[in-house]
């Protein structure tokens, strides 16, 4: 089973206020760096503003805008094969034997795979933010969990 096969996961798990509210960033971000551009050769400040500068301007915002959209990305799927987290750039497949558990300690602004030697690994994709949705996802993983290491 590979990671990018959708039909072998039982559950996948994303985070719901995180996106919007990096997508909204983003949007923002973006919309302010076309501005400051498009202001920047309206007056002459004594210094002079080219083209070139307002293009690099908005590309500027675009790179911001895309590290913002990496808050999208985050993503838990269980299944028979492990827990693949997928955070903000990478994912990763923890098989069943390495995995001690998954919790969400309390005081942490999220979840976290529990693996051997009191290492873990943090799960962006379930969130203190999402509030009643983050104990649902939590009550699933926990059945889940159960079910393959039971």
């Amino acid at each position: 089973m590979s990671a990018t096969d959708t039909s072998s996961w039982d559950a996948t798990f994303r985070a719901r206020v995180t996106p919007i509210v990096a997508v909204i960033v983003a949007v923002l971000l973006l919309a302010v760096h076309v501005g400051i551009a498009a202001l920047l050769t309206i007056k002459n400040t004594g210094v002079y503003f080219r083209f070139s500068d307002q293009v690099s301007f908005v590309v500027l915002g675009m790179v911001f805008a895309g590290l913002a959209l990496l808050l999208t990305r985050p993503r838990l799927r269980i299944g028979p094969a492990g827990v693949a987290v997928r955070n903000t750039l990478g994912e990763k497949v923890i098989p069943w034997s390495q995995v001690r558990g998954i919790s969400f300690p309390v005081g942490v602004r999220w979840a976290r795979v529990d693996l051997d030697d009191d290492e873990y690994v943090p799960v962006l994709a379930i969130q203190t933010h999402d509030k009643e949705r983050a104990v649902a996802a939590m009550d699933e993983v926990r059945r889940l969990v159960a079910k393959y290491q039971g």
